[in-house]
């Protein structure tokens, strides 16, 4: 990693450990609509870390980040970022959620798919 991705590294660290909904908007806005493979795919890590209904959704529910990003780095580590959460809960409300009420069929496949290896895990 270079020089530029180690300081972006710690931004988002830092962003990830604040517990607020400025934080999580900032790595929304930012992170996950990056270009970089690489940004995104740390963005989405800190955000699944942040464990809340906010950042979660983000990661599970929106078609192109997170579990459902283009990128099959980026959405695996998403994906096993969520699968070694310590609490779970909030997270299968967020794709049971989903799977019952999205509207893009692939968005609802990806849920019912991490959630059957959550069941695994």
């Amino acid at each position: 990693m270079n020089k530029n991705f180690k300081k972006i590294n710690t931004i988002i660290d830092a962003l990830a450990l604040k517990q607020d909904d400025e934080s999580v908007k900032i790595l929304d806005e930012v992170g996950t609509n990056s270009s970089v493979d690489e940004i995104r795919e740390m963005t989405a890590r800190a955000l699944v870390r942040k464990n809340n209904t906010g950042s979660l959704s983000i990661v599970i529910v929106n078609k192109g980040k997170g579990i459902n990003d283009l990128s099959t780095v980026v959405a695996m580590s998403a994906i096993n970022e969520l699968l070694s959460l310590p609490d779970k809960t909030e997270a299968i409300k967020i794709l049971e959620d989903t799977i019952e009420q999205h509207s893009e069929e692939d968005v609802r496949h990806n849920a019912r798919s991490v959630k059957a290896l959550m069941a695994l895990s």
